[in-house]
């Protein structure tokens, strides 16, 4: 009964002061508060309000919220103690040295690329090829 007065009296205040705001001319604001006016007498006759006190004075439930922190903390704390171990495994591995992503991957070939290895008898290709870039170079008279 109180907590339903109680939010009465917000409301009755907020419409209070949305009429004293539309009075300067200042509708836009003054509708903004008269909505948020309007949410506590919305609350009340839904029985929201009702259902909250209900909740909020029982001892019961008090125990069932402090059983949930506990539950909550104790979850916490083992995650903490977890990324602690794996932090330990974590730095003895890289102790150890480095380790392979792939061990099995084939190593790539540098240097190689698509072409076919030179004839023996006859000198390798230069590295670079600009025949094309000479080309349109030519095409454009530079």
């Amino acid at each position: 009964m109180l907590a339903e007065t109680v939010c009465s009296a917000l409301a009755a205040a907020g419409l209070g002061i949305a009429a004293v705001t539309a009075f300067r001319r200042r509708y836009l604001t003054a509708t903004r508060i008269a909505a948020y006016a309007l949410v506590p007498a919305g609350l009340v006759l839904t029985g929201v309000v009702e259902w909250a006190a209900g909740i909020v004075f029982q001892p019961a439930v008090w125990v069932g919220f402090g059983l949930l922190g506990l539950s909550w903390l104790l979850l916490a704390a083992t995650r903490a103690v977890e990324r602690r171990g794996a932090g330990k495994a974590r730095k003895a591995a890289e102790a150890s040295g480095p380790q392979a992503v792939a061990p099995a991957a084939a190593a790539p070939q540098v240097g190689r690329g698509s072409r076919p290895p030179a004839a023996p008898g006859r000198a390798a290709a230069p590295e670079e090829d600009f025949s094309d870039i000479e080309a349109i170079l030519k095409k454009h008279g530079i």
